[in-house]
């Protein structure tokens, strides 16, 4: 046995209990998880007034839901409007569930150095789509969707996987704000549908 470099090893008198947290969390799982909902009904799903637009989360960590692994929210593109612009590492997944649209796409490029940094490439990618489609986002892609319909709102629903915020990933970056974006408005049923009929037109 190595015991040369035991003065180094054997310093420290601080106890904790990390393995055993771990044990008891592993056994109250199925009650804390009996205490977590299943079914969420619409007035439990909290509206945002984001930089990326107007949402309604339809499954966050923070809701006290069931799911362990995936992010949901429906955003809402008032008539003619359009969402922020942002990226993010996880891929993401848009089903276009009402309205015509676009998204403007941006690839980018890894360097790896003492640091990792992402550059973003010139070329834009325009992608056209409509109720029923729906839209890949590739890792780190810069997007932004469009709502082509000057009369009538478009409805998205958009999912990511949160394990790479749980890694320490968190790459979100945001480029532009939804022209909605007002961060001392509070959402409420008949304000949502005032934009939704475009009767709220950004500052």
């Amino acid at each position: 046995m190595a015991w040369g470099e035991s003065e180094s090893w054997l310093k420290g008198g601080a106890n904790e209990r990390l393995y055993q947290s771990l044990l008891d969390e592993a056994q109250d799982a199925p009650s804390r998880n009996a205490r977590r909902k299943k079914v969420v009904r619409p007035h439990e799903m909290p509206w945002e007034m984001s930089r990326q637009g107007i949402l309604k989360h339809l499954m966050n960590e923070k809701m006290g839901t069931r799911i362990e692994t995936v992010d949901a929210y429906m955003q809402l593109l008032p008539p003619g409007s359009r969402s922020g612009k942002h990226r993010h590492l996880a891929e993401e997944c848009v089903y276009v569930l009402e309205g015509k649209g676009y998204d403007l796409h941006q690839d980018s490029d890894c360097e790896i150095g003492d640091q990792f940094e992402w550059k973003i490439n010139d070329e834009v990618q325009r992608f056209e789509w409509e109720a029923g489609d729906y839209i890949y986002i590739p890792p780190n892609t810069v997007h932004q969707h469009f709502n082509s319909d000057p009369s009538r709102p478009a409805r998205l629903i958009s999912s990511t996987a949160r394990i790479f915020r749980q890694m320490g990933l968190n790459t979100l970056e945001q480029f532009e704000d939804a022209p909605e974006f007002d961060p001392y408005v509070k959402l409420t049923d008949d304000l949502v549908r005032q934009y939704l009929r475009g009767e709220i037109k950004p500052k």
